[in-house]
């Protein structure tokens, strides 16, 4: 078993992952997603119509919207082609990420077997990478949130992931290596309470974001409930998948391993 091995069914797996997560959010986050644009365009609206100049630069400004409009994608096709396509392409990327992670932790994650480790690595992915960033700060809608502080929320955001991450590599590096003196059961309290740990100080000291104003609570609600259904169907199909091909590839080779060595024997 080698990192190339890994990293073609990791990719096979995110492109599995990436189209299970296009039809959850098709199904179950756009009908939210609609009724957020229909809300912003009405704010939009409502703004235009309290403008009381009607100068030359409004007619600047509607030749420059003319022209955008002219090379901008359909909100049909930014639903289903451009949808399947973001998805194809984050489930493919995710996919050989962790397939290259799960090769790189190979044999070094106590005795797991390699599939049992890279359902581990899936898994510690999902909640570093998905879970807890999205828990700190949670997807909004269009019509949530000022384009003036679109650049601090992302800093925000990104600062918080690459947090998530190094403490859930540094917790489970420290829990491999206390393995033998606190035992499995003890290793992975230990590694939990002190990655828990880590985050919950991150999270305060980060600064939090609420720029929801008089947006509906309920379109909001389910409108991050379907974002984050879409993130566990992405995160779930690419962990079992992949460790289904890898568990697969796993016994094809110890079968060989073991008709050779019976061969040798004769």
């Amino acid at each position: 078993m080698n990192a190339r091995a890994f990293l073609v069914r990791g990719l096979l797996a995110g492109l599995v992952a990436g189209l299970a997560a296009f039809f959850v959010a098709q199904i179950v986050g756009e009908p939210h997603l609609e009724r957020a644009i229909a809300l912003e365009e009405v704010g939009a609206a409502a703004s235009s119509e309290s403008t009381d100049s009607h100068s030359h630069e409004e007619e600047s400004a509607g030749h420059s919207h003319g022209e955008e409009e002219a090379f901008a994608v359909s909100r049909a096709d930014q639903s289903t082609w451009g949808l399947l396509t973001g998805s194809l392409a984050v489930g493919v990327a995710l996919g050989g990420l962790v397939a290259l992670v799960a090769a790189g932790t190979l044999g070094r994650i106590g005795r797991l077997l390699p599939g049992q480790s890279t359902a581990l690595i899936s898994l510690i992915g999902f909640v570093s990478m998905a879970l807890v960033p999205f828990l700190k700060y949670p997807a909004n809608p269009p019509a949530v949130g000022s384009g003036d502080t679109i650049g601090d929320r992302t800093a925000l955001y990104f600062g918080f992931l690459l947090v998530s991450i190094g403490a859930a590599a540094l917790t489970t590096y420290a829990a491999c290596r206390l393995q033998m003196r606190m035992g499995t059961y003890g290793c992975v309290i230990a590694g939990a309470a002190a990655y828990l740990l880590i985050v919950i100080v991150a999270g305060q000291l980060f600064g939090g974001v609420n720029e929801v104003g008089d947006f509906p609570g309920d379109t909001l609600w389910f409108f991050r409930l379907s974002s984050l259904f879409t993130l566990a169907t992405m995160w779930g199909v690419l962990g079992v998948v992949l460790t289904g091909l890898v568990t697969r590839l796993y016994d094809q080779e110890r079968a060989v391993l073991e008709r050779r060595q019976f061969a040798a024997s004769l």
